[in-house]
C-alpha cells in the first residue's frame, strides 16, 4: 500500500513500488535483466557507463539559503540557477511519469537529535536497493512527514545548452525546496554523496554539529572512540573494521557539542578489489544476500566473484546494511574520542607511516587534507594522482573549508586527543620504484596507537615538515618508520620531500588570507 500520491511530485500515471524489501527488489531486478545473482546468492549490477562519481557535475542551486554560506569554488561548488532547476525538475518527472518506480522512505543520523527523514523516488530498483541499505530504514508501514526529497532518474540525460549543465549527467542540490535531483549517471556513489553534502551543510550551520568524513571505532573495553579521515581507498573502511573493536560506522560521522559521535549512514559502502577473508574478515561477512555487488566479474564456470578482476573497474564495490557487521556499537553512537587519524595516499612516498601531529599541524594537514585519488573512485582516475581535498572531504563540504577546520580545532581544545597522521600508499620510493606499504604493517602501527604502545617509546623531528614520528614500533621494522632509511637513492629522496613540501605550500596560499596564526605554524619549512 502507498500512502500518497507521486501526483504531488508533477508524476503522473506511474506504477509504484513502495518500501519493497531486498529480497523483493534482487528478484526485479534480476527479472529485468539489470543484475545476476553469484553463487552464493548475492546481487551482482554493472551501473553502466559511470563506475565511479563525476565531481564536476555536482551543483548547488544559488538562492538567499546557499548565496552567502555556501563556498563557491566552481570546482566542487558549482552554482546553478534556480530557474533553471524548477525547469530541469519538470523534465525529469515528466520523464519518469507513466514508468515503474521505486519509493522509499528512510532517515539519516543514527542520534535522533538530527534525524533527517528522506523520501526517494527511483527509475531503477536498483538505486532502490542501494538507499535500502545505506540509510536507515523505517518499517513498511510507518508513517512519516519526508524532510527532502530524491529524485534518482539514471536514463534521464541533460540537455547541457538549454539545461545549464556541464553534461548529460548531473547531480543537483537545491537547499530552498529540499530536493536532491540526480540524472544521466547509474553510479549510486552519487546518492551517497549527495545526501553527504547535504547533511555537511545543514548540520554546521543550524545544528552545532562538526560533520567528517571519516569511519569511527569503538574500544570493547575501555570503550575509546578513534576517527579515521580520508579519502576513498585510503583505507577508511578496511582499518576501521577491527576485529577487537566495534564499528560505528565506515565513512560519514557527526560530532555534537556534547561530544557525541554518531553515524550518518545505515549501511556500508566498500571497496573490494583484492577483498579476502583473511586480510578484510569483516568486510568479507557481510557478503551475503540482501547485499549488492557493483561492477564486479563472475568466473563463468562457477559464478564466483573474482575479486582481483578490475576489467570494469578498479572502483569495483559492496554495498550492505551495517547490521551485516558482527561487532558494531550499539546505536551506532560513541563518546570518549582519544585518538584521530588522518590517513593519506602519499604518492611521492616520502610521508612516514605514523607522525604524531601537534595543534597547528593538526589543523594545517585537515585543512589541505593531502593525500591522492586512488584509481577508479572517480572518472578518468588510473593510478595514484597526488591531490589536497580540504578536510579530507572537499567534493562534499558546501562550506569554506577554514570554518571545517575551525569546528575541528574547537573540539581539541583544552583536550589530550591525539592525532596522527598515516601514510597508506607508497613508501621506499614514489609510484615508479616505491611500493605501497603492507596493510598488515599499516594495522599493526595503528593498534600500537590504540593500544597506548606509541606513548612509551622516543621520537624523533621528521626534516622540512617537523611532525613527530616513533623510532620504534611494536611489531613494524624500524627501517620503515622513517622514510630516509628505505629509499636506495638519498638524493632523490632528499629532492622528493622538498618538492612535496613545496606544493604545500603552494596549495595553502588558497586559504592563507582566511587563516590565523595557528594554522599557519604548521606549514612545512624550506632551509
Amino acid at each position: 500500500m502507498i500512502f500518497f500520491s507521486l501526483e504531488n511530485y508533477g508524476i503522473l500515471n506511474s506504477s509504484n513500488n513502495w518500501q519493497l524489501t531486498p529480497y523483493e527488489l534482487q528478484k526485479i531486478i534480476i527479472q529485468k535483466k539489470m543484475g545476476v545473482e553469484t553463487k552464493s546468492g548475492v546481487l551482482a549490477i554493472n551501473t553502466g557507463f559511470f563506475t565511479g562519481r563525476s565531481p564536476d557535475d555536482r551543483f548547488i542551486v544559488k538562492d538567499s539559503i546557499t548565496e552567502k554560506k555556501v563556498w563557491w569554488d566552481e570546482k566542487f561548488n558549482q552554482s546553478f540557477d534556480s530557474k533553471k532547476f524548477d525547469c530541469l525538475y519538470q523534465k525529469v518527472v515528466q520523464y519518469l511519469s507513466g514508468k515503474t518506480l521505486y519509493i522509499r522512505d528512510g532517515y539519516l543520523c543514527s542520534d535522533k537529535r538530527y534525524q533527517l527523514n528522506v523520501r526517494s523516488i527511483s527509475e531503477y530498483p536498483w538505486s532502490d536497493l542501494f538507499i535500502h541499505n545505506l540509510f536507515f530504514r523505517f518499517s513498511k508501514m510507518e508513517k512519516i512527514l519526508p524532510d527532502w526529497l530524491l529524485l534518482c532518474a539514471p536514463g534521464f540525460q541533460a540537455n547541457p545548452a538549454k539545461d545549464g549543465t556541464r553534461k548529460k549527467n548531473f547531480s543537483i542540490l537545491n537547499f530552498s525546496k529540499k530536493i536532491i535531483l540526480i540524472g544521466g549517471s547509474g553510479y549510486t556513489g552519487e546518492i551517497k554523496k549527495s545526501i553527504f553534502s547535504v547533511l555537511n551543510f545543514i548540520l554546521p550551520m543550524y545544528k552545532n554539529v562538526f560533520p567528517m568524513h571519516c569511519s569511527a571505532n569503538v574500544g570493547k573495553h575501555k570503550k575509546d572512540t578513534a576517527l579515521f579521515f580520508g579519502l576513498s581507498g585510503t583505507g577508511k573502511t578496511t582499518i576501521s573494521n577491527d576485529i577487537n573493536r566495534n564499528l560505528v560506522g565506515d565513512d560519514e560521522h557527526g560530532w555534537t557539542y556534547d561530544n557525541i559521535v554518531f553515524n550518518f549512514e545505515g549501511g556500508c559502502y566498500a571497496k573490494i578489489l583484492g577483498i579476502s577473508r583473511k586480510n578484510e574478515p569483516m568486510i568479507y561477512s557481510a557478503i551475503r544476500k540482501g547485499a549488492m555487488l557493483e561492477n564486479v566479474i563472475l568466473k563463468k564456470e562457477t559464478k564466483e566473484v573474482d575479486f582481483l578482476d578490475d576489467s570494469i573497474t578498479q572502483n569495483i564495490r559492496i554495498s550492505y546494511p551495517i547490521y551485516f557487521v558482527k561487532n558494531i556499537e550499539k546505536k551506532l553512537l560513541s563518546s570518549n574520542i582519544r585518538n584521530i587519524f588522518f590517513l593519506t595516499y602519499d604518492a611521492f612516498g616520502v610521508f612516514p607511516p605514523i607522525a604524531k601531529l601537534n595543534r597547528a599541524q593538526s589543523s594545517y594537514y585537515f585543512l589541505l587534507g593531502y593525500t591522492s585519488k586512488v584509481a577508479g573512485t572517480e572518472l578518468n582516475i588510473h593510478k595514484p594522482k597526488t591531490t589536497f581535498s580540504s578536510c579530507f572531504g572537499a567534493p562534499f563540504m558546501p562550506l569554506h573549508p577554514v570554518q571545517y577546520t575551525k569546528m575541528l580545532m574547537k573540539k581539541l581544545d583544552n583536550t589530550d586527543i591525539n592525532v596522527w597522521m598515516v601514510n597508506t600508499g607508497l613508501i621506499s620510493g614514489e609510484y615508479s620504484s616505491g611500493h605501497r606499504i603492507k596493510l598488515n604493517d599499516t594495522r599493526k602501527i595503528v593498534q600500537n596507537v590504540l593500544n597506548g604502545f606509541l606513548s612509551e617509546v622516543p621520537y624523533e623531528k621528521y626534516p622540512i615538515f617537523n611532525f613527530q614520528i616513533p623510532k620504534y614500533c611494536p611489531g613494524v621494522s624500524s627501517n620503515i618508520l622513517n622514510p630516509k632509511n628505505s629509499w636506495k637513492n638519498e638524493k632523490m629522496y632528499q629532492n622528493q620531500i622538498k618538492i612535496l613540501a613545496k606544493k604545500f605550500i603552494q596549495h595553502f596560499d588558497i586559504y592563507r588570507q582566511y587563516t590565523d596564526k595557528n594554522i599557519l605554524s604548521g606549514e612545512p619549512i624550506l632551509v
